[in-house]
């Protein structure tokens, strides 16, 4: 019988992980009675007033009934695209009208923490009609991997789609596979993602676990990446040592990029990836396993040779998509750095100073439901992504100058 118990509490730690970052139930997308439907404009929803440290902040529900949302992007003509992590790609107008589902879209592993990811129109959407999607690839024999593909969007459907990036090798496991999608200036397509919970391929630069990658639009590698014509290692990696990259954004100010990921029980962190660059996992880490034991691998919080995160938590919130509030000096909020905290269930404002971070403060805790992603909108609101059954849209108004 004690045998059985300690099995038992053994096998309730291990669950854990997905605690953070999966629905509280058992992380698969479940899925509701309207997920497969279009859904009329809803009923004008009254707003929220919510504090801030900055004065008080107006929420309204813009759209809702979505099946775990995961990505949230916007377009020209206001509307907005919204992945379910299930599979389907759903067309939001601005009046929170809720499209059937776009067809056209690649199969996906729609399981644990896998399914469809980020959504990012192409930078010459306006003319091209192509975007890019993220999500989790199936593979043989119950295995999977990130991938990429674009297509053209058009008449409720995604044409000409081609996949122009797959995580290699594909493994088994439901867990970590990122993934953000960032474009620079100059042609290029970052891609986080999650090192499969296998973390010892995170250092190993044959594989592409654990790894942020960078190619150029068309899926080519660009010949300057730092690990091009290196024996043993792969051409598309940009930086490694990484867990799983859920939030990745690039700084309007200064086209510096920033990445955020999950530390295991302690020590998510965001960092700044430079080329070539190795930041540690899991050999540092300032996280401990969720069965309360050190991660194997580790030998500390500091190694020679290993990055150390731009900036820490110790306590996970369990970060996830992120998104810069700048050039907007008359906003209370300009010169911040946004964050969704799926563990701690609100929305994370970072005051910067350059690229110090100098305050922090939580939003959206009335709320109460796990924030996915974040996205400024061309109107100059922050708009929050909820991973539920029943998830939502949200519109943030910002504080007003005093």
């Amino acid at each position: 019988m004690r045998n059985a118990s300690h099995r038992l509490a053994t096998a309730l730690l291990l669950a854990l992980p997905l605690a953070a970052c999966n629905s509280p139930a058992n992380g698969e997308a479940k899925g509701n009675a309207t997920a497969a439907a279009e859904q009329p404009a809803p009923a004008s929803q009254p707003a929220q007033t919510l504090t801030s440290a900055k004065g008080q902040v107006r929420a309204t529900q813009v759209a809702g009934g979505l099946d775990h949302p995961w990505g949230l992007a916007f377009l020209p003509d206001g509307s907005m695209l919204v992945t379910e992590r299930s599979g389907q790609l759903r067309r939001v107008g601005a009046d929170g009208a809720v499209s059937a589902p776009v067809t056209g879209v690649p199969k996906v592993f729609a399981t644990g923490q896998g399914g469809l990811l980020d959504v990012v129109p192409a930078p010459d959407f306006a003319t091209s009609q192509r975007i890019y999607l993220s999500y989790a690839e199936p593979g043989d024999n119950g295995t999977a991997g990130t991938a990429v593909a674009y297509g053209t969007l058009a008449d409720g459907a995604l044409a000409d789609v081609k996949v122009i990036y797959r995580q290699e090798p594909k493994v088994d496991g439901p867990n970590h596979f990122g993934s953000r999608l960032v474009f620079d200036d100059a042609g290029h397509l970052f891609i986080s993602q999650g090192e499969r919970n296998k973390r010892a391929m995170s250092q190993e630069l044959d594989k592409l676990q654990g790894k942020l990658v960078r190619l150029n639009l068309d899926g080519s590698v660009p010949q300057d990446n730092p690990f091009v014509g290196q024996s043993g290692a792969r051409a598309e990696i940009w930086s490694y040592g990484h867990r799983n990259m859920q939030g990745m954004a690039r700084d309007p100010r200064t086209g510096t990029l920033w990445q955020s990921e999950h530390g295991p029980r302690g020590g998510d962190e965001i960092n700044l990836p430079q080329p070539g660059k190795n930041y540690g996992w899991p050999v540092i880490t300032h996280g401990i396993n969720y069965s309360g034991q050190p991660i194997p691998e580790a030998v500390g919080k500091a190694k020679d040779g290993m990055e150390q995160p731009h900036h820490l938590w110790e306590k996970s919130p369990g970060v996830s998509g992120m998104a810069f509030y700048t050039g907007r000096p008359e906003s209370p909020w300009n010169d911040s750095l946004f964050l969704g905290s799926l563990a701690e269930r609100n929305l994370i404002r970072l005051t910067l100073d350059g690229d110090k971070v100098v305050g922090e403060e939580r939003l959206l805790n009335e709320i109460g439901e796990r924030v996915r992603d974040v996205r400024v909108g061309p109107d100059g609101n922050v708009y929050v992504v909820t991973d539920e059954d029943d998830g939502k849209i949200w519109r943030v108004e910002p504080p007003k100058a005093p």
